[in-house]
């Protein structure tokens, strides 16, 4: 799994977890208003991006890679995942809260869906129009994708196989808040766009409910792409809770 690496080795190390469809770049406009010395670490998930070199094969797998990246850091890391990469933070979090100091999570689906067969067979059918640029640039606008980094998200969006697809989104609808989240010790910040769909919202109360001492915070003005449509206040809120 490619992971890039920034900032003072010295200091509490920042996980930068994606959401499915894209990969790491898509930090950058958010990453621009973080502190320069600020520890980053931020990999592209199996299957996307620069580690298309080994499909994703389920999110116990991930969660597997991630804790072996963590052991080389010199301390508990804070954890932000958006989406697929925010499920991800809460099985990092709830499985190993020895290496993850505080975890920030958004946009995560916590309420699975109860006929995935249907979805997952048109998802089977339709694979291959990610692979085309017009339906890639469709995509990037419901994720809020700017401009600039429209080529990346078509480039990641065709590099990303069937299997890669279907076992990321299988999880994905599959997720439920997993034991073991209720007991972590941690702060915990969880966000929900004001525009996103009410299961989303539904699912965000979930993960609050069962951890009383995080924070639940509903973003206006966002849809389900919150660090790409506010960047900058994302940093801003996410340097706010780091201290």
């Amino acid at each position: 799994m490619h992971i890039s690496t920034s900032g003072d080795a010295q200091s509490t190390p920042l996980l930068l977890l994606h959401g499915g469809g894209v990969a790491g770049w898509m930090w950058e406009p958010m990453r621009r208003h973080l502190a320069d010395e600020r520890r980053l670490l931020i990999p592209d998930l199996p299957g996307h991006g620069r580690s298309t070199d080994q499909d994703y094969v389920s999110h116990e797998v991930a969660v597997e890679q991630l804790v072996a990246v963590l052991k080389r850091e010199e301390r508990p890391a804070a954890v932000v995942g958006f989406s697929l990469g925010a499920q991800l933070a809460v099985l990092l979090a709830a499985r190993r809260p020895d290496l993850v100091d505080r975890v920030a999570v958004v946009s995560a689906q916590t309420i699975p869906l109860r006929a995935p067969g249907p979805m997952l067979a048109l998802l089977r059918a339709s694979a291959g129009l990610a692979k085309k640029e017009w339906f890639a640039k469709l995509q990037a606008s419901a994720l809020f994708v700017p401009e600039e980094l429209l080529p990346l998200y078509v480039q990641t969006s065709a590099g990303i196989s069937r299997d890669t697809l279907l076992r990321a989104v299988g999880d994905n609808i599959a997720f439920r808040v997993p034991d073991g989240w209720s007991g972590f010790p941690g702060p915990a910040l969880i966000l929900v766009g004001a525009q996103e769909k009410p299961l989303m919202k539904k699912s965000a109360a979930l993960l609050h409910e069962a951890l009383p001492q995080s924070i639940l915070e509903t973003v206006d003005g966002c849809g389900h792409g919150i660090p790409l449509q506010q960047p900058a206040w994302f940093a801003r809120r996410i340097e706010a809770w780091l201290g």
